[in-house]
């Protein structure tokens, strides 16, 4: 089973130490009914969706041309509008125009942006991360770099999950702290530290978020971890390279560089991002801030319309799993999904299987190898379903994927922290930016197509041929997908 998300070159895992309070926690979870909630939102949702100008008013002519930019035919107009008013309802925040993207590939890409952007801070640096490290990019180390703006009056606000991070060492913490950074760290490991009602020890933060001055955010699957900077990932017992072995065997190279994707953002969707930094360093019993500089007046940045959703185990339902639900019913061309684990809920898979079923094109970027082989394990018991219904099966192989992106007829994608699993669902707090636009959907095919090009196409035909213990491994494996 895998527990909140730890990465291959840490220490080995222990599983047995959480499987008790795993599967309590488990047991007293399930997945909200999908259809309930989307009624409801039907029923409720407003003739149109809102799209809030820069001025965070609504512009009904912009939203008008906006509307008619990202339909791919005037009768599709109506279906788009329709899906959008129903999203909306259930994810609980407006769509904001007049916002730039930038897709960042890897780790070498997100690090040289989110630098870039903490060496022209004036006001604030606000870091939100799973697993944040003292990582390095172009010679310089984040803690230097933060510790200059520090010097130089910026402020630097961090929250930190603190077992994502419970392998960071305490100098660096520290080192920031004596500076004046202000430190959080989110669920404390040792529940008597923690200040937040309903704690649970499973409940974990999984975002990864990046705010500087207001006015620049980067958000995706990219923590500021230091495994994106070796090319051979894992190092010990239990290692991905291990695990590349017992995948593909001995023979076989292993995997050499970590897939991950993130998005920078400039717009007036930042403020909604400020707004979930703000939520959970509150609700964490954070210290009194500045805010003054935090909502600057937005500009127009570019021509991409965005909702940032945050999902929290602390909410009724995940409103990005409904929004990702409806955004699948309602897909007409294309689904083209990239996920790191793919342990889908029973409304995630059949969405899917009715999507290929009525002639969508369905393709799925899945891993050949991961940190955690039984979520790939798990991952193989659905594939016989899902080829059989036309859903294509993508494996990338010689890489460790840890991309979480879904992209949509050409205009709906989504980038963020969650996986296509029940943890994501169920326990972890996670962020998604979901952008309206041919930009950023057309950069984002052309990553799948590139990996596509490399991965292995898995065949139903040569799938069935598998060996009856493969399959029965699969199979006991699956009785854990509830913990993955």
């Amino acid at each position: 089973m895998r527990r909140p998300h730890r990465h291959s070159q840490r220490k080995p895992r222990n599983y047995a130490l959480l499987a008790i309070p795993l599967l309590i926690a488990a047991g007293c979870s399930t997945v909200p009914d999908v259809d309930e909630e989307i009624a409801e939102a039907t029923s409720t949702t407003t003739a149109r969706p809102l799209i809030l100008g820069v001025d965070g008013t609504l512009n009904v002519a912009q939203s008008n041309r906006a509307l008619s930019s990202l339909a791919a035919d005037p009768a599709a107009d109506s279906v788009l509008e329709h899906h959008l008013a129903i999203e909306q309802a259930v994810a609980g925040t407006p769509l904001t125009s007049g916002n730039a993207t930038e897709l960042l590939r890897d780790g070498d890409g997100t690090f040289a942006a989110v630098f870039e952007a903490i060496a022209q801070a004036r006001h604030h640096i606000n870091l939100e991360y799973y697993t944040l490290e003292d990582v390095e990019f172009s010679g310089r180390r984040l803690s230097d770099l933060l510790l200059e703006k520090r010097r130089a009056g910026v402020a630097v606000n961090i929250i930190y999950d603190s077992y994502g991070s419970s392998n960071t060492p305490g100098a660096f913490f520290e080192a920031l702290k004596s500076a004046g950074v202000n430190l959080l760290a989110f669920h404390p490991v040792n529940p008597l530290e923690a200040v937040a009602d309903g704690y649970s020890p499973n409940d974990r933060n999984h975002r990864k978020i990046m705010i500087v001055d207001g006015e620049v955010a980067i958000v995706g699957g990219v923590n500021l971890a230091t495994y994106y900077q070796s090319k051979t990932p894992g190092d010990g017992s239990g290692s991905a390279g291990e695990a590349a072995e017992k995948e593909q065997g001995p023979n076989k190279d292993k995997p050499e560089d970590w897939r991950d994707l993130s998005v920078r953002i400039e717009g007036p969707a930042v403020a909604q991002l400020q707004g979930l930094f703000l939520g959970h360093w509150q609700s964490e019993g954070g210290s009194l801030l500045d805010q003054s500089g935090f909502y600057p007046k937005p500009k127009t940045a570019g021509d991409q319309i965005i909702r940032i959703i945050g999902s929290s185990p602390q909410q009724d339902f995940s409103r990005y799993y409904l929004t990702l639900i409806s955004a699948i019913r309602n897909a007409e061309q294309r689904i083209w999904l990239t996920t790191a684990y793919f342990v889908p809920t029973f409304e995630e898979k059949q969405a899917l299987i009715a999507a290929a079923e009525r002639g969508v094109d369905v393709r799925l970027m899945l891993p050949a190898v991961s940190d955690a082989s039984q979520a790939v394990a798990v991952a193989h018991s659905h594939y016989g379903d899902l080829l059989e219904a036309g859903v294509k099966i993508f494996e990338i192989e010689h890489v460790i994927l840890h991309s979480k992106t879904v992209t949509i007829d050409g205009v709906w994608s989504a980038v963020g922290s969650s996986n296509f699993d029940h943890r994501s669902v169920l326990f972890n707090d996670e962020v998604e930016a979901i952008v309206l636009g041919r930009k950023t959907a057309g950069e984002l095919e052309k990553v799948f197509e590139q990996d596509q090009a490399t991965a292995k196409e898995i065949k139903l035909e040569v799938w069935e041929r598998r060996p009856v213990t493969n399959r029965m491994t699969d199979f006991f494996q699956r009785s854990l997908q509830y913990l993955l």
